[in-house]
């Protein structure tokens, strides 16, 4: 059932944000998008850290608006540790009145433009705005915050949505273990054990199934998968888009892997070249664009928040040498859902593990640009 609350001023309005956007925007440009008079998305980027910065984000941000149908106002709003009573006035002042201007000539109402700083709040389009900024009580003590709808979780940050459980140490040592059981001559013996789940397309479905208890082994299976460029990516497509698209997408990681061995590359060197050079088949083409959200086919949400459910535990518990790609998997998992700021979190713990990795400095690059899947912006 949808909740109607109505913003009658703008502090009713920074108080509901976080209701909006599901965590407390910090060092932020949000942008809130109006339908009429309802709001219909919360766009969130990075303060930029240079001034050379400003125009890129601003041209990024208007360019998703004008995606995103029926959006007719905007009101766009800063988050910033600086301070009103520095003596400058409202603080990023020429950030605001870039997109104010930039989103009216898009043909966008900018029905506000907002700061909340460290010490005040202000609108750069209030021309009784003190240059002391309006107190942040007006903020906190908005009633409209006893009509948000108790279901509806507020996170500190966007980072803590990334968070992970804490260790069990049980089953921490039972995964290490069960992959030094798939190394070397030993393998053949686990996988035999394994039974069916030794096929990555049926152990998928089967770890996206909530009453199944996983034993270590075949936890681990899973973990050293992931660790495999190709096969990381093809039960990450399954996992958002089913079983269909995860048997052509093994197949085609299977084939990958046999190329590149016989070319003597690596998975991601070869896919690189091959899309360079425009050498990608159809298959592999069409798995792609999956990858970079360039369809309107729409990944099943469901799927995607069990993957997200099963694979945090899974992370948490991995030796840190196998978590990279688990992190990685869930950056894209949360991206798909439109969740850009917790797949960025997951990013950052990918590279605080290995710096030089693949996978994630392309995930960090291609979405900390703002990308948005095209099925973000395609009828339900």
């Amino acid at each position: 059932m949808t909740t109607i609350i109505r913003a009658e001023a703008p502090h009713d309005l920074l108080a509901l944000i976080p209701s909006l956007a599901g965590f407390r925007p910090e060092r932020s440009v949000v942008c809130v998008a109006f339908a009429g008079n309802r709001t219909v998305g919360v766009l969130r980027h990075d303060l930029p850290r240079q001034v050379r910065d400003r125009a890129p984000l601003v041209s990024a941000i208007v360019g998703t608006l004008c995606r995103m149908g029926g959006v007719d106002a905007i009101v766009p709003i800063v988050y910033t540790d600086a301070r009103f009573d520095a003596g400058r006035g409202l603080p990023q002042r020429a950030l605001l009145s870039l997109l104010v201007k930039r989103s009216e000539q898009a043909g966008f109402l900018v029905r506000d433009a907002l700061c909340r700083a460290a010490d005040a709040w202000g609108s750069l389009l209030d021309p009784d705005t003190p240059t002391t900024g309006h107190p942040l009580a007006l903020i906190d003590e908005s009633p409209v915050t006893r009509l948000v709808p108790e279901a509806c979780p507020v996170l500190a940050s966007a980072n803590e949505a990334a968070d992970l459980p804490a260790v069990d140490a049980a089953a921490s040592t039972a995964l290490a273990a069960a992959l030094d059981g798939l190394a070397g001559d030993s393998r053949g013996a686990a996988l035999t054990r394994l039974g069916p789940n030794g096929d990555p397309v049926v152990l998928v479905e089967t770890l996206l199934d909530r009453s199944s208890v996983h034993p270590p082994l075949r936890l681990a299976w899973f973990v050293h998968l992931a660790s495999l460029p190709a096969m990381r990516d093809a039960m990450m497509l399954q996992f958002a888009f089913g079983v269909v698209v995860g048997e052509a997408a093994h197949d085609d990681a299977m084939s990958t892997a046999d190329r590149a061995e016989a070319l003597d590359e690596t998975v991601d060197g070869l896919v690189r070249r091959e899309m360079a050079n425009g050498t990608v088949g159809e298959v592999s083409e069409m798995l792609s664009r999956l990858m970079l959200g360039q369809t309107s086919l729409r990944p099943d949400a469901r799927r995607v928040e069990r993957a997200l459910s099963m694979l945090r535990p899974v992370i948490a518990n991995a030796p840190a040498t196998h978590r990279v790609g688990l992190l990685c998997m869930a950056a894209w998992l949360a991206w798909s859902l439109g969740r850009g700021s917790v797949a960025g979190a997951f990013i950052d713990r990918a590279l605080e593990i290995d710096e030089g990795h693949s996978m994630a400095g392309l995930l960090a690059a291609f979405i900390g640009s703002g990308a948005l899947p095209d099925w973000a912006f395609s009828a339900r």
